[in-house]
């Protein structure tokens, strides 16, 4: 074997994600019989495809169709749904707690390090206490249910001030996560009080608060631009070079001095990596990735490989401009990577030399609701329903499994047919509440 043992090289993958997905799925349609065994470990028994979120939090999708089950896409690995607490490569080992609770130790002789990210808080009072994060579908469903049970709240009250707290929404962060969600939200909100008697579209406040002096860093400022004059002709409030301040209360207090009261405060302010990796032996960046070369090693070790966003991948397409350029942490970059990475393990089993991941950034596309978007696409501009289109057949390609993008598709069909579900269960969030009420007699 390519180990020098008579047993399989045990590869272990850290990350069910983008990149442990994709990863897991060359390296078992390549791998010969015996040749090596493919370990996944992950939290959750799925990989999410997260530019779905917003869809699915606002009902075009259904929310079990945009994760992938990995037990059933991995039927040659071995899935293990447990977290990932230490890397110690020295030893070639990794602690993982695993989903009953006991922590136990496993050894490897390949480690592909896929933690991806997680989200960036900031030391804002009140953050931890009223912010929703938007990166997982758990939270995609837990915010779509938030958001109708807040307007079921508001069309029965009788306090205009409650109302006016219970119809504000608030998003934090202007990159693809935080504009995606906040149009596709904003949508279905405005679309769903045609149904309630007290409710009219204008009451709804929509805010969104961004750091920076623009929106959408991924395309061309002049469609950045647009995407910022869409939302606000839409009756969107929106706060370019502001901070937010507080959060106490559910009371947003901003940098510039505006405060108002809200009910919903959405937070994709940023991403950081995974924090496990601070604690073991890999090299990181001052930035906490993984020192990686092109070819998707981690640095100076032959036996380690990472790519996604944990991962500091040098930018062959932009070093000649700027020689420290890394691939930035996004859904394109991670698949092509993964793809990649997988025969690249496969070449380095079998005493081959790996290639270095080399690609030129297509461009963008954001989808801002039903029928609107914008995008970058090979140096052109679009906007309006092209952008949109162009949204849905771009990720749907990209949606692992041909199970999960025949579902995508007829859910798109049939949303068209018969229009969105704008149906509330605010059950959801906390099942126990009516058994609780009821043995209280």
């Amino acid at each position: 074997m390519a180990n020098g043992k008579s047993e399989p090289t045990r590869i272990l993958i850290l990350g069910g994600g983008y990149v442990g997905l994709y990863t897991a799925l060359g390296l078992q349609r390549r791998l010969r019989s015996g040749e090596a065994s493919v370990t996944v470990i992950d939290p959750q028994p799925h990989m999410t495809y997260q530019p779905f979120l917003p869809e699915a939090a606002a009902g075009a999708i259904e929310p079990r169709h945009v994760v992938v089950p990995l037990r059933r896409a991995l039927k040659r690995c071995h899935v293990i749904t447990a977290r990932a607490t230490k890397i110690e490569h020295a030893r070639k080992a990794v602690t993982i707690e695993a989903a009953d609770g006991h922590i136990e130790e496993l050894g490897y002789d390949v480690l592909v390090v896929a933690l991806g990210s997680v989200a960036r808080l900031l030391p804002i009072p009140g953050l931890v206490e009223h912010g929703i994060s938007f990166k997982t579908i758990g939270e995609a469903i837990y915010l779509r249910n938030h958001v109708m049970t807040k307007l079921d709240e508001a069309d029965s009250t009788l306090d205009p001030e409650l109302r006016k707290r219970l119809l504000t929404f608030t998003f934090v962060g202007g990159g693809f996560a935080g504009i995606e969600a906040l149009g596709e939200l904003e949508d279905m909100a405005r679309f769903a009080t045609q149904y309630y008697r007290n409710i009219e579209p204008d009451d709804l406040r929509f805010v969104l608060v961004e750091a920076s002096g623009r929106v959408l860093p991924e395309v061309r400022e002049s469609l950045g631009v647009y995407t910022v004059m869409q939302l606000e002709k839409r009756g969107i409030e929106v706060y370019l070079s502001t901070l937010a301040k507080s959060f106490e209360g559910g009371r947003v207090v901003l940098s510039d001095g505006t405060e108002f009261e809200s009910d919903t405060i959405v937070w994709t302010a940023g991403v950081k990596s995974n924090p496990v990796l601070a604690s073991s032996d890999l090299p990181l960046t001052k930035q906490g990735r993984l020192r990686a070369t092109a070819a998707m090693r981690v640095e100076g070790l032959a036996d380690a490989w990472t790519a996604g966003d944990n991962a500091a991948i040098p930018d062959l397409s932009r070093t000649q401009e700027d020689p420290t350029a890394i691939c930035p942490p996004n859904a394109q970059h991670a698949v092509r990577q993964a793809r990649l990475l997988a025969k690249n393990i496969i070449k380095a089993l079998r005493g081959g030399e790996p290639k270095e991941y080399f690609h030129k950034n297509i461009g963008s596309v954001a989808s801002l609701g039903l029928h609107k978007g914008v995008g970058d696409v090979f140096n052109i501009k679009a906007k309006g329903f092209v952008a949109w289109a162009m949204h849905r057949l771009y990720h749907v390609k990209a949606m692992p499994t041909f199970n999960r993008k025949v579902r995508i598709t007829l859910d798109w069909l049939t949303g068209g047919l018969f229009r969105r579900e704008v149906i509330s269960m605010g059950q959801i969030n906390d099942p126990k509440a009516e058994f609780a009420r009821v043995s209280r007699g």
